[in-house]
């Protein structure tokens, strides 16, 4: 057994040392790329390069060195187009040498703003994500949706956790379970078991299974968690409770119910106070925001989509919610300035 330990120690090592490895390699690539597209970009502006020039240059580079792979017109171009989108901001320019080339064109091909394409560099370098995983979260509008569950977090759960404000969501897209038109809480669950990886990057891959249909024994009665996870950022335990129609403010008591039993008979003295989730398939703010109110476990309640979620609805979701909040500042600016001149 000790044997092993050594063994374990060593693999280990092995594995820090590729990763830091292939971390180099990607950095001293994207570097390369940064440097191919600012003498293409500074052509551009003074030699009046184009696309035809950057064609040929691309066949010269393909015919003089047949082993190099990625250098296509194609790409030569996305080069410049890198270089000249990131030149003037310091800090992403930093940022993008993090994450694999084919996740930097994924960003900055298929987000708008400043703000989302920043927002979605620091998720890839802290998630680590593929392509495929990275091009799943756009396409299924993690940004908006983050944006969009800001300040919905519940006061018990935010004065628990401060942290908590971007990790969970208002909303979770579920598309990957493959459930029919109809379905039951039983298949919803199943579902997810089947598809736990992907389960996980939906939520963030610092959550880790601990098992379905958790028993807790309180008194002489027997009961069950519908999913219990781990979550090793906030140290704590993580309890899902799945529900197939509206939200409902009698399943925030079982919620609660649950998370007790969780802190005093299954929490480590350690770990932190256990956070619970309703994932429901629809829900009514108002009435959340009623339930939640003088709830004090730290709870929150969320709803699923089994359907990809139309981006565009969403950004325009999130723009006119800008809008909104907008249009109140300077209402309240006006306001100021009307008590000013009472006085």
């Amino acid at each position: 057994m000790q044997v092993e330990k050594h063994f374990t120690e060593i693999s280990e090592l092995i594995k820090q040392a590729r990763n830091k490895t292939l971390s180099i390699i990607n950095r001293e690539l994207i570097e390369l790329y940064w440097q191919i597209g600012e003498y293409i970009s500074l052509k551009c502006e003074n030699s009046g390069w184009g696309k035809n020039v950057v064609k040929n240059l691309a066949e010269y580079l393909n015919a003089t060195n047949p082993d190099l792979k990625g250098f296509s017109s194609q790409n030569l171009w996305r080069m410049k187009q890198f270089y000249d989108f990131y030149k003037d901001n310091e800090k992403l320019s930093s940022l993008v040498r993090e994450i694999s080339w084919t996740n930097n064109l994924h960003i900055l091909s298929k987000t708008k703003s400043l703000e989302e394409k920043e927002f979605y560099i620091r998720l890839s370098i802290k998630e680590k994500y593929s392509s495929r995983e990275l091009a799943r979260q756009i396409d299924s509008a993690y940004f908006e949706r983050t944006m969009l569950s800001q300040g919905k977090v519940s006061s018990s759960i935010a004065q628990t956790y401060p942290e908590v404000s971007n990790m969970f969501k208002d909303s979770y897209v579920l598309e990957f379970l493959n459930l029919p038109e109809k379905f039951y809480e039983r298949d919803l669950q199943k579902a997810i078991i089947h598809h736990l990886k992907k389960f996980i990057l939906e939520f963030g891959k610092d959550f880790i299974f601990v098992g379905e249909e958790y028993k807790l024994q309180v008194g002489n009665n027997d009961y069950y968690i519908d999913l219990l996870f781990y979550n090793r950022e906030l140290s704590c335990l993580v309890a899902f409770e799945l529900k197939i129609d509206d939200f409902k403010p009698e399943y925030l008591g079982k919620l609660n119910f649950y998370l007790e039993a969780l802190d005093k008979d299954v929490k480590k003295t350690h770990e932190n106070p256990s956070v619970g989730i309703i994932l429901c398939k629809s829900k009514d703010d108002d009435v959340v925001e009623y339930a939640m109110s003088r709830n004090l476990s730290p709870a929150l309640v969320a709803e699923y989509q089994t359907k990809l979620l139309d981006k565009k609805l969403m950004q325009q979701k999130l723009h006119e919610i800008f809008e909104l909040s907008m249009e109140q500042v300077d209402n309240n600016h006006s306001n100021q300035l009307g008590e000013g001149r009472d006085e």
